[in-house]
C-alpha cells in the first residue's frame, strides 16, 4: 500500500509538471500574438522610440526708443542709434508681423520694434514744432510761443549739421530758433538741431548791485529814448509804449508779469536800457540791446541780448585798460570774443537762457565804460576768433601778469585740460618771443622751450623767483615779483577756508588715512607742525600744498585752491615797488615759495616769496602790452600765447 501511495504520488507529480509546461506554452504563444497584433497595428518592422516634440520657437523682440531714421527703401531702415549707424530688413510673416516698406520714413524720429532682427513696427513721431529756445534744465525746455515743455525720460536729442551726431538739451543754442522738437503727448522725444549759423546775439545775465548775486528784488528801468514793454501769456501778448527816461520798477507783484517773462525794447537801434537799481565801477549802467527780465521763486533774473560787437565794447575796456597799445588791444578783443563765442555754443546758464554774466565768473561787461580806443580794437577785429590746430575754438584763457614764465591748463586739474595742447608754459622774454616770431615768420616750428618743466624742480623754481630776469617783458612791472608775511597764522580762518573748498570740490582737499589720502570733512585743525608744496606744476606754479598738524595731514590741490587756503586775508602783500596791498581774496598767484617761522617744533607764521597775478595760464595781459610797444602785432601776440592756433573771421 505504501509502495502504491509511492507511485501515486510520482505519477501526479509528472502530471502537474506536464499542466505548468503546458501553461508555459500557452502563455509564451499569448505574448507572441499580442507582438504580432501591435507590430500590425503599427505598420510593421522594429518598435520606434518615441521622439521629444520641438519647442516652440519664442521670437526676439527689441524696441528702440526715438532714433534717428537716416534712410528707409524696399529692403529696410537705417537707424541711428546711440552714435551708431544701424541697418534692419523689414519684418515678414515668418517674422510675426510683415511690415510693408515706408520710404516716407525717411529722415524722422520714431520708436521701432525689432522682432528677430527685422523690423515689425515703426512709430514715428511727426509731430514738430519750432521756436527760439529760452531757456532748459534738466527735466524741461522753454521754446518761445509754446513756454515750458517736459523731456521724456527716453529723450533723444541729434545734430543733423556736418556730420550727424548724438545731443543733449545742454548742446542747443540759447536765443535761437536752429532746433526743431518732436512732441508726443505733451513732451519732448526728439530734439533736432538743424543747423549751425553764426550767432550775433549773446545773452548777458546781469548780476545786481556790486556784483552781490544774480538774482534782483525789483529792478528800475528806464530807456534813454522811447521804449517798448512786451509781457503776457503766449497767443495774447501786450505791447506798451513809454516815454524816454519814464521809469519802471519790476517786482515781484509787478502787474507785468502776467508770465515769467517780459521784455524791455528800445524804439530804435541805437537807444540804451538804463537799469537804476544797479551800480557798478561806472556809475549807474546803460545797456545797448534789450532787457529781458525772468520771474523766479528766488527773485528777479535781469538778462540782457545785445550783438556781439556791442557787448565786447563794454568788455574789452572793463578787462584791459584803453590807454594800453593798440595791438595789445586788438589781441584781447580776439580773446574776449573767442571766449565768449565758445560759451554762446554752449550756455554757462541754460536754467535762464543766458550764455554768460557780467562778472569775473566769465567775462567782466560794462563796469567801465566804453572807450574810442577799445571800440575800436572791435571793430578793427570785427569777427575774429582763434581756432586750434584741429579747428575747435581755443580756449583763450588770459591774466594779468606773469612772473616770468606761464603754466598750462592743469592748473584747473578738469578732464579736458590735458586736451588743450596749445597752452604751454612758456617763458614771457625778449630772447623766447624774437626766436619765436622768426620762425613762425619763416614757416618753422617754435622752438621747443623746456623752461616750464625745468621750474617743476623745488631748487630750480625757489632760484627762479628769488630772482629777477630783466630779459623777461614784465620784469618792471609791480607784481612780477611780490612777497607775503603772515607773522601769526589763524587756524580757525585757514580751517573754515578748508571746509569751504572742500564743500566746493571735494576731490581737491584730502586727509591722510591709513597710509593714503582720502576724500573726508576735516572737522578740526590742530597745531601746524610743517607746511610745504610738495608737487608743482609746468612753469613751478604749486600744485600740492601739505599741512601736517599733529597726527593730521592735509593735501590741498589746485593752484587756486592753494591761494585760498595760504590767504590769511588780514596780511599785506608787499609789491616790488615797496606799494603794499591789503585784503586780497586769494594769494596774487600760485607761483610763489614758502618759508616757515617754527616756534616750539610748531609752525606760527610764514613768508611767501612770489610772483605774477593771476593763474598763469594763456595770455598775459601785461606781457601783451609790453610786446605791443616793442612792436610786435597782435597775431604775433596770440600765436605766442596759444600755440599753433589759427585766426579765422566767423562772419566770413
Amino acid at each position: 500500500m505504501d509502495r502504491d501511495r509511492q507511485n501515486w504520488n510520482r505519477s501526479q507529480r509528472l502530471q502537474l509538471k506536464a499542466m505548468i509546461c503546458l501553461l508555459g506554452f500557452l502563455l509564451l504563444v499569448l505574448l507572441l500574438v499580442g507582438r504580432l497584433v501591435t507590430m500590425l497595428l503599427h505598420g510593421g518592422g522594429e518598435e520606434k522610440e518615441t521622439e521629444p516634440a520641438p519647442m516652440p520657437h519664442v521670437p526676439v523682440v527689441q524696441t528702440f526708443a526715438n532714433v534717428w531714421i537716416m534712410e528707409a527703401d524696399e529692403e529696410g531702415i537705417l537707424v541711428f542709434r546711440d552714435g551708431v549707424s544701424e541697418s534692419y530688413p523689414w519684418g515678414t510673416e515668418e517674422d510675426g508681423g510683415a511690415m510693408r516698406p515706408d520710404l516716407s520714413l525717411r529722415e524722422q524720429v520714431a520708436d521701432v520694434v525689432l522682432t528677430d532682427g527685422a523690423v515689425t513696427s515703426v512709430s514715428a513721431k511727426r509731430e514738430k514744432i519750432n521756436g527760439k529756445v529760452l531757456s532748459a534744465d534738466d527735466g524741461w525746455i522753454e521754446v518761445e510761443g509754446y513756454g515750458r515743455l517736459p523731456l521724456a525720460e527716453d529723450y533723444k536729442g541729434y545734430r543733423l549739421f556736418d556730420s550727424l551726431e548724438m545731443c543733449t538739451a545742454s548742446d542747443l543754442y540759447f536765443g535761437y530758433d536752429y532746433t526743431d522738437f518732436c512732441v508726443e503727448e505733451g513732451e519732448i522725444c526728439g530734439i533736432l538741431m538743424v543747423k549751425e549759423e553764426v550767432m550775433e546775439y549773446i545773452r548777458v545775465l546781469l548780476e545786481n548791485a556790486d556784483y552781490q548775486g544774480i538774482f534782483h528784488e525789483e529792478p528800475a528801468i528806464t530807456c534813454d529814448v522811447d521804449y517798448t514793454v512786451i509781457y503776457g501769456d503766449y497767443g495774447s501778448m501786450r505791447q506798451e509804449s513809454h516815454s524816454a527816461w519814464e521809469t519802471l520798477n519790476f517786482g515781484d507783484e509787478s502787474p507785468y508779469f502776467v508770465s515769467e517773462r517780459v521784455r524791455i525794447v528800445p524804439d530804435v537801434l541805437t537807444g540804451k536800457i538804463v537799469l537804476e537799481s544797479c551800480s557798478r565801477s561806472q556809475g549807474t549802467p546803460a545797456y545797448r540791446g534789450q532787457i529781458e527780465l525772468l520771474r523766479t521763486k528766488d527773485g528777479i533774473v535781469v538778462i540782457n541780448e545785445v550783438l556781439l560787437e556791442e557787448y565786447l565794447y563794454s568788455v574789452v575796456p572793463s578787462e584791459m585798460p584803453g590807454g594800453y597799445p593798440a595791438e595789445a588791444l586788438k589781441a584781447q578783443a580776439i580773446c574776449a570774443r573767442t571766449y565768449a563765442y565758445g560759451r554762446m555754443e554752449h550756455a554757462g546758464y541754460p536754467q535762464y537762457g543766458a550764455h554768460v554774466d557780467d562778472s569775473t565768473s566769465y567775462q567782466v561787461y560794462n563796469n567801465i565804460l566804453e572807450q574810442e580806443s577799445t571800440t575800436t580794437a572791435v571793430k578793427e577785429t570785427y569777427g575774429q576768433l582763434l581756432y586750434s590746430g584741429d579747428g575747435e575754438l581755443a580756449e583763450t584763457f588770459y591774466y594779468s601778469t606773469s612772473c616770468g614764465v606761464g603754466s598750462d591748463a592743469n592748473v584747473w586739474k578738469t578732464a579736458g585740460a590735458p586736451t588743450l595742447e596749445y597752452l604751454k608754459a612758456k617763458p614771457l622774454s625778449k630772447t623766447a618771443m624774437t626766436a619765436a616770431v622768426e620762425a613762425m615768420s619763416g614757416g618753422a616750428a617754435l622752438p621747443v622751450e623746456t623752461l616750464g618743466e625745468e621750474l617743476r624742480d623745488e631748487e630750480a623754481f625757489a632760484a627762479f623767483i628769488t630772482g629777477k630776469n630783466p630779459d623777461d617783458f614784465e620784469a618792471a612791472e609791480n607784481w612780477y615779483r611780490w612777497s607775503c608775511q603772515v607773522e601769526e597764522i589763524d587756524r580757525e580762518h585757514m580751517l573754515e577756508v578748508l571746509q569751504q573748498r572742500y564743500a566746493a570740490g571735494s576731490s581737491l582737499i584730502l586727509t591722510w588715512k591709513d597710509g593714503a589720502y582720502v576724500s573726508e570733512p576735516i572737522e578740526s585743525l590742530s597745531e601746524i607742525t610743517d607746511i610745504y608744496i610738495e608737487k608743482r606744476g609746468s612753469g613751478g606754479v604749486a600744485d600740492e600744498l601739505v599741512i601736517e598738524a599733529g597726527s593730521q595731514k592735509i593735501k590741498v590741490i589746485s593752484e587756486h585752491y592753494i591761494r585760498a587756503v595760504l590767504n590769511d586775508s588780514s596780511s599785506k602783500v608787499v609789491l616790488q615797488d615797496g606799494s603794499e596791498v591789503a585784503g586780497m581774496n586769494l594769494l596774487p598767484s600760485g607761483f610763489f615759495v614758502i618759508m616757515t617761522s617754527i616756534k616750539d617744533e610748531n609752525v606760527v607764521g610764514y613768508n611767501l616769496y612770489g610772483g605774477g597775478f593771476g593763474h598763469g595760464v594763456g595770455m598775459s595781459q601785461n606781457g601783451a602790452r609790453d610786446m605791443a610797444e616793442s612792436g610786435y602785432s597782435a597775431m604775433d601776440i596770440l600765436l605766442y600765447f596759444y600755440e599753433n592756433c589759427d585766426i579765422k573771421n566767423v562772419y566770413e
